[in-house]
């Protein structure tokens, strides 16, 4: 197949052109800049230069290939409603390329808020946009199926390898910033977690074997504790492990303070069943943040 990825330089992005390239897969991918593009050249992809908001290129890209996979999202979190707002607008753009058809479209969504305090399945509701999280990815995928477009949804944990771990890379900044490593309370809230490869071979999965409306877990763990997170950063930037109250943790995490006091532990089983997916479950999150050079910025 000739799939469009868009988002193809970023951290999962990168891994997934791999991924498909070695099944026999052709690519072509969306790149922000030069060094982008030619990085996906050199990797034996096909390249497009644009964004998200460049609606002409999603549209024409997506109308010449035989499958999208819409990973890009742009995670300046001080622009949070209107960046989600271009997502949604992107997701509408891409199905309405492959409306009429029956060529897939998987769209790039996350576990962590679906069912707080409980362990998330892909049964469950993705919760309706809200002004503190605006993204609406899912919904626009979910307004796709009803059009009789053949969409369906990834939803992200924890993804991670040495270099980079999804939100607990932003919990670092913090943690370096502040000179602390900190969690909520006692820290036994849980983020689920899967390793970037297990996760590219996923999206792959999910593309030959997907079927429209469905959703699907990138979870290899169920949930690790904010505090066994906060004492592996603690380590790696040698600074003191701490403590906050729900009331400090607003200053102290920012942005992040949501998520670092959320739990959103999270199943895969149905996902693992559907798609044959057996991810190796190693490293897990722990031992490659042990491993994390976390002093660079």
């Amino acid at each position: 197949m000739r799939i469009f990825v868009t988002g193809a330089t970023g951290f999962i992005g990168t891994a997934l052109v791999t991924e498909l390239l070695q099944a026999g897969h052709q690519v072509l991918g969306l790149a922000r800049s030069e060094a982008g593009f030619k990085a996906l050249t050199a990797a034996g992809a096909q390249a497009q230069l644009g964004t998200i908001e460049d609606l002409d290129i999603l549209s024409a890209s997506a109308a010449k290939s035989d499958a999208v996979i819409h990973l890009a999202f742009n995670h300046d979190f001080s622009k949070f409603a209107a960046n989600s707002e271009a997502d949604k607008l992107a997701i509408e753009t891409l199905g309405a390329a492959l409306k009429g058809t029956d060529r897939p479209l998987i769209v790039t969504s996350g576990v962590a808020i679906v069912a707080p305090g409980r362990v998330a399945t892909e049964a469950d509701p993705h919760p309706p946009a809200n002004p503190r999280l605006p993204r609406a990815s899912e919904a626009a995928a979910v307004a796709l199926v009803d059009q009789g477009i053949n969409a369906s949804t990834m939803r992200l944990s924890q993804i991670h390898d040495t270099h980079k771990a999804g939100l607990v890379t932003y919990l670092a900044a913090v943690a370096r910033q502040k000179g602390v490593s900190a969690y909520v309370g006692e820290g036994r809230n849980r983020w689920a977690a899967a390793h970037l490869l297990d996760t590219a071979r996923l999206y792959r999965l999910a593309l030959e074997k997907g079927k429209a409306g469905d959703r699907y877990h990138a979870v290899a763990e169920e949930g690790v504790a904010l505090r066994e997170i906060a004492e592996a950063i603690g380590r790696g930037l040698n600074v003191p492990v701490v403590s906050k109250t729900p009331e400090e943790a607003a200053e102290h995490f920012g942005f992040l303070a949501f998520f670092a006091a959320a739990d959103g532990p999270a199943s895969s089983a149905q996902t693992q069943q559907r798609l044959g997916w057996n991810p190796t479950g190693n490293p897990t999150l722990i031992e490659d943040l042990n491993k994390t050079n976390f002093t660079e910025g």
